[in-house]
């Protein structure tokens, strides 16, 4: 086969998950501590680098989210949040990323006198300075009051059409079912903007189902779903149609997978569940997309037409415009069929040099 990083790095990518304040770059996430005069665990922009790496294997949701306190206070200017919004698009955009949805929870700057309102539109200036075709997804907290996430979800709704494509609800699972927040996601049905909704990573196979019974169109990382194997709930399930928005790496960092030799998402897929890998944070799992790639392949065993499989699937089950779905398909199809003459010519080489 060819060059498997550079082929994968080549590979056209649709980015669905991916938290900005989870993002950063960790020189960029330096700069604004020390600009902020934030203490840090580490005297530079590398060491900030490794102490997040050692974070990522905390081993539990709740350890893994206490990374966020430095980023989000880091990003308490409009500016920073510009910023940040900017770099993640572009680095997604390096990766070979062709479409791209990034999320974030606008609301967590209020204390730092940036409304939600103007948290929201600095995300969207910073996607929109980059020439990658994305969008921004508002994500509501599922540990507040179901007040919170109607406000919130109001708010997605008349950003809708400026650069917000979608809801979601994200935060700790345990304790905080999806349907105590349902309000929030009749309003967001009713108005017509897709939702997706974390689920399944660090409670249970039903609160998967109890999201789809709400009417989200997509699950953040569902993984939980595996222990319904063979049970009318995962056929239940089955039969929404959900796309899974899967973070392999993320779900070891946070305890969900015990490896990722041991990631469910092998058994989901052979299953017949429709779903995509993803990045969840950059900084926080310490990985790109291209990584993911190629963790699936030489760990897990999924092919390049796997990967191209799910590329589509993922581009279909966009929030994004028709025109930018449709673009990224084109061009994973291309990439398909490129890899495909490659590894014939190099079988072809191959015969040729065989005495």
């Amino acid at each position: 086969m060819q060059n498997l990083p550079d082929l994968l790095r080549r590979m056209p990518k649709v980015l669905l998950h991916e938290h900005l304040d989870g993002a950063l770059r960790s020189a960029t996430l330096f700069e604004l501590a020390c600009a902020r005069g934030l203490p840090l665990p580490v005297g530079d922009a590398p060491s900030l680098a490794r102490w997040f790496d050692q974070r990522a294997h905390a081993g539990s949701l709740p350890a893994y989210l206490e990374g966020f306190g430095l980023t989000i206070a880091a990003m308490g200017s409009v500016e920073a949040l510009e910023r940040v919004a900017f770099e993640a698009a572009e680095d997604a955009r390096s990766d070979g990323c062709v479409l791209a949805e990034f999320r974030c929870a606008p609301h967590l700057w209020e204390a730092q006198g940036i409304s939600a309102e103007q948290a929201v539109e600095a995300l969207v200036a910073g996607l929109r300075r980059s020439p990658l075709a994305s969008g921004l997804i508002v994500c509501a907290l599922r540990n507040q009051p179901s007040a919170h996430s109607e406000r919130v979800a109001r708010l997605a709704i008349a950003h809708r059409g400026r650069g917000v494509v979608g809801f979601d609800l994200a935060g700790p699972e345990a304790g905080h079912p999806p349907s105590v927040h349902a309000r929030a996601f009749a309003l967001v049905r009713d108005a017509g903007l897709p939702f997706t909704c974390h689920a399944g990573e660090a409670d249970g196979a039903e609160r998967v189902l109890e999201a789809a019974r709400l009417g989200a169109r997509r699950i953040g990382h569902g993984v939980r779903l595996v222990d319904a194997l063979g049970t009318p709930l995962f056929d239940a399930v089955l039969a929404f149609g959900l796309h899974f928005e899967v973070c392999p790496t993320s779900n070891v960092c946070t305890g969900a997978a015990a490896s990722l030799a041991a990631h469910p998402i092998r058994a989901l897929w052979d299953a017949g569940v429709e779903l995509s890998f993803h990045t969840d944070g950059r900084l926080m799992a310490g990985v790109d997309q291209t990584q993911e790639a190629l963790g699936l392949v030489q760990v897990l065993g999924f092919g390049l037409d796997d990967l191209a499989a799910m590329g589509r699937n993922a581009a279909a089950a966009s929030f994004m415009p028709e025109a930018d779905r449709a673009a990224a398909m084109e061009a994973i199809g291309a990439w398909q069929a490129q890899a495909a003459a490659g590894s014939e010519a190099a079988a072809g080489s191959s015969k040729a040099c065989t005495p």
